[in-house]
């Protein structure tokens, strides 16, 4: 229990940079559940270290009344499945492969995903170097009917070492466009995701996160997490 506050409380101290454009953006459609209000330009950056065994780390960033982002809680949540006693459980031994997920999502005021990027990492390490590393990257957006929504305009992967490495580290990069019952022009709204996922030779990892959205509403919320 003693470990768990800690991590807690590490996780809780973190930096998270927020920055917010103007408030007004005329002739803009609200999507739908939105108040109405446009809220502008917004980019959010933040990092998380990766959480004990069996356990996930998330956080949300929202879109508040007045059109600042507000800083949700860490929360440490067992992942569904593993038995409560994996969060206390020893380092893995040298050579056995360990994991890690990542995921940096926007979602609107209805809770509907609209965009997202993921990693899914695996590594193994061996006298206090990562032997083998490898990680992949997907997307993720939402359509509507009539061949609308959103939709991924380009998308890249880095990653600098996936062998015989101290840190391995992955950039992923997507952007995405809006076109669609909202906006017809498809020039109102884009979202850019960024993650970079750093895997240690000591069987550690830590993921950042970056977002920046073209438009946003009052509600819009951020979600990213890693386990």
């Amino acid at each position: 229990m003693r470990n768990r506050l800690t991590l807690a409380a590490v996780l809780a101290a973190g930096v998270l940079a927020l920055t917010a454009g103007s408030a007004t953006a005329a002739g803009t459609a609200a999507p739908s559940g939105s108040s109405g209000q446009a809220c502008g330009e917004v980019r959010l950056t933040g990092s998380l270290p990766a959480p004990p065994a069996g356990m996930a780390v998330r956080q949300q960033v929202t879109i508040g009344a007045d059109c600042s982002p507000r800083l949700g809680e860490v929360r440490l949540v067992p992942i569904a499945g593993t038995p409560a006693t994996a969060a206390a459980a020893a380092p893995a031994a040298a050579g056995t492969a360990r994991q890690f997920k990542s995921w940096n999502e926007m979602y609107d005021c209805c809770n509907i995903r609209m965009t997202g990027l993921y990693t899914s990492s695996q590594w193994t390490t061996d006298g206090g170097r990562i032997t083998t590393a490898a990680t992949e990257v997907t997307q993720a957006w939402n359509r509507e009917p009539w061949n609308a929504g959103w939709s991924l305009k380009s998308a890249t992967k880095n990653t600098d070492c996936a062998a015989d490495c101290a840190v391995s580290r992955t950039e992923a990069h997507a952007d995405f466009t809006y076109k669609g019952i909202f906006d017809v022009s498809g020039k109102t709204y884009a979202n850019t995701h960024h993650s970079s996922v750093d895997l240690n030779a000591d069987g550690s990892a830590t993921c950042r996160f970056d977002v920046s959205l073209r438009n946003t509403f009052i509600g819009w919320n951020w979600q990213r997490g890693c386990q």
